[in-house]
């Protein structure tokens, strides 16, 4: 269906977000491009946001949104929510500080409840984000395996340090064979060191995947993954099972990347999904509140290498004849496992334990009814995702298994759809996936599917009439 000529979505945005704007600017007397996070920016600039509740954001110019980034997937709960606000209160009040500096009974407690539905986690660590988990789960597969490679799948996303920032979202061009796709370097200041010791596989490719790994075995002490791809590209469950199987026999770590689906998909995760007990699973996101937070766990045998030992530490000064700091795997952080972010997150799984079947129900509500109205205007579009996540992917392709199939989809139509939504009060960054929570109904579906046919009249000029 042909475009019709409208105002642009970038001016009409810019003459409601004004203060957005100037805020931008005062910003960048601060901040590097005004903002402290690469990922909040998008042109022409970022929106400002000044308050939350529930399933709504307002920004500075007090312009509405419906909340459909949620802090990329952190907010199942959406903005605010009592239960949190309470347990982080009592938590002050009845232990008289936010920080102790040494164990305390929450490590346990949340803990114990992670383990419940993550029965592959026997035991676990607490880290700052969902970025220090995955750090910390390629030291940990290192260490067991003495193999000092890490695989990843191109176009997974680990968090931003040097080694897992390759083929994240790599041109095409220099991507290589969609078989045995090359190691793109995505940042300034990475070494090539990380090229030659990151291998790339190709995401629902069993075959290739295995013909790698076989030839490299020797090298990779990981395979890293994201087991719903994005958020939104689910693993399909022949490639999750044969690579299951060839890591354990080739002695391979099989991490999953849980931060993104970790309580999102279900609340075991894609773990329960596949029914597939990785070696090491990542959490973060969901499982903080709205707290930073993330959760390393694994096999008792591989995780037990990070127990303190008769053998020193870095910050030993006890160091015997017999043991140094080299002899015990080094993982600390002052504010790990940290008391009123505990707390937050065992209030956020004792709601999601009542509530997570609205969150699902509400989430394929809105997928169905916007494929309906994209079929209504002859668009074609898929609400790809599992869970309560998903993301609007404009493709006539009969299935997206993959990065290299995403990035035939129609990107550049899908970025103007997303800016003249936010006109129309739909918050999520340009081309990013859907998360909803506890607080999204069906009021705010039915609003989202309005302000989607609004934008689409806009567009296109009306609906198909078929015959």
């Amino acid at each position: 269906m042909a475009l019709r000529k409208s105002e642009h979505p970038i001016i009409e945005l810019m003459k409601r977000t004004k203060g957005s704007l100037v805020f931008n600017e005062q910003a960048k007397e601060v901040m590097p491009g005004g903002v402290t996070a690469n990922i909040k920016y998008f042109a022409p600039y970022p929106i400002v946001m000044k308050k939350g509740k529930g399933a709504y954001l307002t920004d500075i110019d007090n312009n509405q949104y419906i909340d459909y980034l949620l802090s990329y997937g952190a907010l199942m709960l959406g903005h605010g929510h009592p239960k949190i606000q309470q347990a982080v209160e009592e938590q002050l009040h009845n232990n008289g500080t936010c920080l102790f500096g040494t164990p305390h009974p929450l490590e346990y407690e949340l803990g114990k409840k992670i383990q419940h539905y993550y029965p592959s986690m026997e035991l676990l660590r607490y880290t700052n984000s969902g970025t220090e988990a995955t750090l910390l789960s390629l030291r940990i597969a290192a260490a067991y395996t003495g193999k000092y490679k890490v695989a990843k799948f191109e176009g997974h996303y680990h968090g931003g340090f040097d080694q897992m920032l390759l083929s994240v979202n790599p041109p095409v061009s220099e991507a290589g064979p969609i078989e045995k796709p090359l190691p793109v370097i995505e940042s300034k200041g990475i070494n090539d060191y990380y090229q030659k010791h990151t291998i790339i596989l190709p995401f629902n490719d069993l075959e290739s995947c295995e013909a790698i790994l076989r030839e490299k075995h020797e090298e990779i002490g990981a395979v890293i993954i994201e087991p719903v791809q994005g958020g939104f590209i689910p693993a399909e469950q022949e490639f999750m099972d044969g690579l299951r199987k060839v890591t354990k026999e080739l002695n391979i770590l099989f991490i999953f990347d849980e931060v993104k689906t970790g309580f999102r998909v279900g609340l075991g995760g894609a773990q329960a999904l596949y029914n597939i007990k990785p070696d090491l699973t990542t959490l973060g996101k969901v499982i903080g509140g709205g707290y930073p937070i993330g959760v390393i766990g694994g096999k008792k045998e591989v995780m037990e290498i990070t127990a303190p030992s008769v053998a020193s530490d870095v910050f030993d000064n006890s160091q015997s004849n017999t043991s140094s700091a080299k002899d015990v795997l080094f993982h600390s952080g002052t504010y790990n496992g940290h008391p009123t972010i505990l707390a937050a997150g065992l209030a956020t799984i004792n709601v999601l334990e009542r509530e997570i079947s609205h969150v699902l129900h509400v989430t394929d509500q809105l997928k169905k009814r916007l494929e309906k109205l994209f079929s209504y205007y002859d668009i074609p579009m898929k609400a790809i995702g599992v869970g309560s996540i998903f993301s609007v992917v404009l493709t006539s392709k009969e299935k997206i298994r993959n990065y290299r199939d995403l990035q035939e989809a129609d990107l550049m139509t899908r970025k103007e759809i997303d800016l003249y939504l936010l006109s129309e009060g739909i918050y999520t960054k340009p081309l990013n996936r859907y998360s909803l929570s506890t607080a999204h109904t069906m009021i705010e579906v039915d609003q989202t599917v309005a302000a989607y046919e609004r934008v689409l009249k806009k567009m296109y000029g009306g609906p198909v009439i078929k015959g």
